[in-house]
């Protein structure tokens, strides 16, 4: 043990700390050896050493001063309150350090996980699975319709919709989303699962959708269903959600303009406009989905046509367009839509997601590798993060300049607009080093959220709460330096910014079980690809769920 001198009272402190007076009277504790070692032990309920001192040693753990940042290997002790040991029921911090991220999982998901996982991850489950989802997506026999067959519905709903849907009216989606916002989420991106499918007569017969009763039948059974869904969608979400909107589930006439780049039809653009309208009423951002190529330029036209209009609030977007940064045209459509905002004076919302259409799109239009997708959507959001143009993010006029022309240019590159930012990413390494940025940049204060569906990818989520905590821990041993006439200026006089934390969602769908399963069928499609990420979420879900169990026969850290 170490013996701190204290004004009034010895402290005696663990041997893996030493002591160093900080300048606002405290003690800093500073880590002799790993701190995550110290974590080991002291989650040991055998080994458990404890901080106290000897006036104080009964009080409750409520009560205690003693604050360690995660991200640092140090605590701050104020001399003048108790140091006392946390109880079992109340671990210390520091032995929280040592938790697994995924401790804040219901034990439920993390079963629900495991099970789901062990199907995507086989080469022999799996294909076997998509069919049956294949044929209860689209099969009209009440006996595999799981809204008509309450034995299935009851099997899905307590596995896969359960893992991965919010629920099939606004009661269970708003349970639902209490319960990710108690883990730590700040809100998620809520979609409505129905969709608008055509038939191939229908897709044949797009010109002649704004004609005469094909277009009244247009608007009564697919213009009007589709805003239906987006009002309802919007009257669920609460302020600080956002709100995925699809263009082409508008039906045929979407499709057709889109196709055409035309601009919205009327009727359309009125539908589009309310969603709008209750969207700003509500502070609730819509997501414009990407979509295939055929389509996607015109989805391009009308999410800017809408940013104008929409996103007049500086630094905060109404309206978000999603860039895919699998494509190789991405830099230089997101620039060319950068400088148009900059130039016209309004927030560009950027989604930035890697990709979705790769079994659709032309293989040529696509990065080559992997590695190529990934360096695409680094460099593009480090860019937005910090409102600076780079190597992969370049202004148009630098894609077309020779190397000269570009060495003049950067001394007078056209402005950055401001812009609100949407990572859509399972990517551990892009989350880290995306949070990195935000909280180690005093300048990137852009709006910044990152998100994962619902269902996947939980232990790169719960990694972004904890580094979130971690912030909010290190932010709180500044502000107990704070001396009271730093105060007066502004927390500590305006020397330095606290770190700002992203802002954690996930992405969930609603609407019966029939409905859902052809979103389960595509983002399982969409996914099949990626067992090696499904391993990987699998183990850190089976370790974790180890840890679990080890710690209810008192072996580790309680569950």
């Amino acid at each position: 043990m170490l013996q701190v001198p204290s004004p009034g009272r010895t402290l005696f402190l663990p041997l893996c700390f030493n002591a160093v007076r900080s300048q606002s009277g405290g003690i800093v504790l500073v880590a002799a050896r790993n701190v995550t070692d110290f974590g080991t032990a002291a989650s040991r309920p055998r080994r458990r050493r404890t901080i106290h001192s000897s006036t104080t040693q009964n009080r409750p753990a409520a009560d205690s001063h003693y604050i360690v940042a995660a991200s640092q290997t140090s605590a701050v002790v104020p001399t003048s309150a108790p140091v006392t040991a946390a109880t079992p029921r109340e671990p210390s911090q520091a032995v929280a350090l040592k938790r697994s991220s995924l401790s804040v999982l219901p034990l439920p998901t993390i079963l629900r996980t495991l099970f789901s996982s062990a199907i995507s991850s086989s080469p022999i489950l799996l294909p076997p699975s998509l069919k049956i989802m294949s044929i209860m997506a689209h099969s009209d026999s009440a006996v595999l319709n799981p809204d008509c067959n309450p034995l299935l519905r009851y099997f899905l709903k307590k596995t896969f919709y359960s893992q991965f849907c919010a629920g099939e009216d606004a009661a269970e989606v708003r349970r639902t989303v209490s319960a990710l916002k108690n883990i730590g989420f700040d809100g998620v991106l809520m979609g409505y699962a129905r969709e608008v499918v055509l038939t191939e007569a229908q897709q044949r017969a797009l010109s002649a959708c704004d004609e005469g009763e094909v277009a009244e039948e247009c608007f009564r059974n697919e213009i009007e269903p589709w805003k239906a869904g987006n009002l309802e969608t919007l009257g669920i979400a609460q302020p600080g959600d956002f709100v995925s909107v699809k263009f082409t589930g508008a039906g045929r006439q979407a499709l057709w303009a889109l196709k055409n780049r035309l601009p919205p039809p009327p009727r359309l653009a009125a539908a589009i406009d309310e969603i709008c309208a209750l969207a700003c009423e509500k502070d609730v951002p819509l997501l414009i989905d990407a979509e295939q190529t055929a389509v996607q330029a015109g989805i391009d036209d009308w999410t800017m046509l809408y940013m104008k209009k929409y996103n007049t609030r500086p630094g905060h977007a109404l309206i978000y367009g999603t860039y895919q940064a699998y494509l190789k045209s991405t830099p230089t459509t997101l620039a060319a839509h950068l400088e148009t905002a900059a130039r016209e004076g309004f927030t560009l919302g950027v989604k930035l997601v890697r990709g979705a259409y790769i079994g659709s799109d032309p293989r040529h239009i696509i990065h080559d590798t992997k590695e190529d997708t990934d360096a695409a959507y680094d460099g593009v959001s480090s860019s937005l993060i910090r409102r600076r143009w780079g190597p992969v993010l370049r202004p148009s006029s630098a894609n077309t300049s020779t190397a000269n022309q570009q060495q003049q240019q950067q001394q007078q590159q056209p402005e950055f607009p401001l812009v609100s930012i949407l990572l859509g990413t399972h990517n551990l390494e892009s989350v880290r080093k995306a949070h990195a940025i935000r909280a180690g940049d005093e300048s990137a204060d852009t709006e910044l959220a990152i998100a994962q569906l619902m269902g996947m990818a939980d232990d790169v989520s719960c990694d972004l709460l904890a580094a979130n905590r971690a912030l909010r821990a290190e932010a709180g041993v500044q502000k107990q330096g704070t001396t009271t006439e730093d105060a007066k200026k502004g927390e500590d006089g305006g020397k330095s910014k606290a770190p700002v934390a992203t802002r954690a969602y996930k992405y969930v769908v609603w609407g019966s079980t029939k409905e859902c399963m052809a979103y389960l069928l595509r983002r399982a499609q969409e996914n099949k690809d990626a067992i090696s990420r499904t391993k990987a979420a699998r183990d850190a879900m089976w370790e974790e769920l180890k840890r679990r169990v080890k710690g209810a026969f008192g072996f580790g850290p309680a569950a």
